[in-house]
């Protein structure tokens, strides 16, 4: 898959903010330009309440990174730009420079279908500083949009408990590329299908979809719209049974289930758009059940999220699929991540790391400086904790004390011994060549439900999750308290 090609037929260079733009030009003049930089692209705070987030997007920057060049297009663009005196934006040299310039940068990510926590590094970008800054905000773009979508599809799912979940979303999505990512997203959090075609065809994604009410609406009577949707598809017949009235409409689609019967094939089922979900189901799945239709499905749709389908299931709704929409694709509840891109630290002249951190009244704001790497532990297939370290850390000690990053009284000593542990930031591009083996999207989804799966179902619950334990190693809490207070006291504090 080649999103740049497939759907926007050249360079994507210019999908940035614009103080991106100034500041690499202000980096250029400076001679800052080339200066070895790392960046860690983060979230704060998990979305929708939850106690987990799942990590979606990767393959996508990895296919921004691998097509990042200024075209003559987009030089031709910036080349027009005028200062408020009518001299040029920016220089001739320093568009030269941008025409030149090759992507370098290495980049290491948690990869798709990986559970996450706040604070802990989704994606950690080293390289020349202006390239890293450029990054930023297509990097943010992709991240935060798919992350939050394949998360909301996983708290779906979880609500769901086995039941498939189809995504529905497309024309209730936020334009094109909201609804391509969204459904891409989704399956990956779990759903089973899209009704997204396009989707389908770009994502390798099952498509499914039946008829509409306007179906059943261009016929005379609904009978003859269900008779005449089974001449065409006798073998995926699921009848939508609301447009007039539900228990009607499920009478016509048992006399027509019994006609394609006849001819050898079987109705796969029943869909309720509207009205009492939990009472129509149960009616649907007697009525079928007494006409010797007891593997027809009862699938149900009509604005529905977790907390609806969780609400459902605790009535005994007799439901089997869930077409999910509007609430997925455009995460409803929670309308972005609020995922950040923070310099961690530069490489002195010398090559030692030098730790970058921002201050702020709010703690939850400070950053964490110096070049970092995510450990997850684990025992008995059953995760434990993440710790954040310093790269070169030795994570071979017996124990780790971690403390959390907002609230430095919680604390968790990690007895490593009989401990699997993961390194999470894996190795994507080194010195702007991809060196990972991009794995199908089946793949991806089936790591997400791998993964999900070593986490206690407290973490996973819907209202007030158990918090996992994530913290700081301790020599990075002190160094990034010691790191506070010098720029305090720097800053006359």
């Amino acid at each position: 898959m080649k999103i740049t090609k497939d759907l926007y037929q050249g360079s994507l260079a210019l999908l940035t903010d614009f103080y991106q733009l100034t500041m690499a030009y202000a980096y250029w003049k400076s001679g800052k330009a080339e200066e070895t930089a790392v960046f860690n692209l983060f979230f704060r705070k998990n979305p929708f309440h939850g106690g987990y987030t799942l990590a979606a997007g990767l393959d996508y920057v990895i296919d921004y990174c691998r097509n990042f060049a200024f075209d003559e297009r987009d030089l031709g663009y910036l080349r027009e730009m005028k200062n408020k005196d009518g001299s040029p934006t920016f220089e001739t040299a320093f568009l030269e420079y941008l025409q030149n310039m090759k992507f370098s940068c290495d980049i290491d990510a948690v990869e798709e279908g990986t559970v996450v926590f706040p604070h802990s590094p989704i994606i950690k970008v080293t390289g020349p500083l202006l390239q890293c800054q450029l990054l930023e905000t297509p990097l943010l773009n992709i991240i935060n949009f798919q992350t939050l979508i394949a998360t909301k599809a996983s708290r779906i799912v979880f609500a769901a408990k086995g039941d498939a979940v189809l995504e529905f979303g497309l024309r209730r999505a936020q334009g094109i590329d909201g609804a391509l990512a969204a459904s891409r997203a989704s399956y990956i959090g779990g759903c089973s299908a899209t009704s997204n075609v396009m989707a389908g065809k770009l994502f390798d994604i099952p498509v499914s979809g039946t008829h509409a009410h306007s179906w059943i609406m261009a016929f005379s009577t609904e009978i003859a719209a269900f008779e005449a949707y089974a001449a065409a598809f006798p073998d995926k017949c699921v009848f939508l049974v609301d447009t007039y009235d539900t228990v009607n409409g499920i009478k016509n689609a048992i006399q027509v289930g019994k006609q394609l019967r006849e001819t050898g094939n079987e109705m796969e089922g029943v869909r309720i758009d509207s009205g009492d979900l939990a009472y129509f189901s149960n009616v649907a799945r007697k009525m079928l059940d007494e006409a010797g239709f007891p593997n027809a499905k009862v699938v149900a749709s009509n604005d529905l999220d977790e907390h609806i389908i969780a609400s459902l299931k605790s009535q005994e709704a007799t439901i089997d699929t869930w077409g999910i929409g509007t609430k997925l694709v455009t995460a409803y509840d929670q309308p972005a991540l609020g995922a950040v891109y923070k310099l961690a630290a530069i490489k002195s002249e010398d090559g030692q790391w030098e730790p970058k951190i921002k201050i702020s009244q709010q703690t939850i704001k400070i950053n964490i400086p110096g070049n970092q790497q995510v450990i997850r532990y684990s025992k008995h297939d059953k995760v434990v904790a993440d710790m954040i370290c310093l790269e070169g850390e030795d994570i071979d000690k017996e124990t780790f004390v971690i403390i959390d990053p907002v609230d430095p009284t919680k604390r968790k000593k990690i007895f490593t011994k009989g401990m699997d542990q993961e390194i999470l930031l894996k190795p994507i591009f080194r010195n702007g060549e991809m060196i990972y083996k991009i794995p199908d999207i089946h793949t991806i989804r089936e790591r997400a439900k791998t993964n999900l799966s070593h986490f206690d179902k407290a973490h996973k619950r819907l209202v007030n999750p158990h918090t996992y334990p994530v913290g700081l190693e301790e020599s990075l809490y002190q160094l990034r308290t010691d790191l506070v207070f010098k720029m305090k006291n720097y800053n006359g504090e």
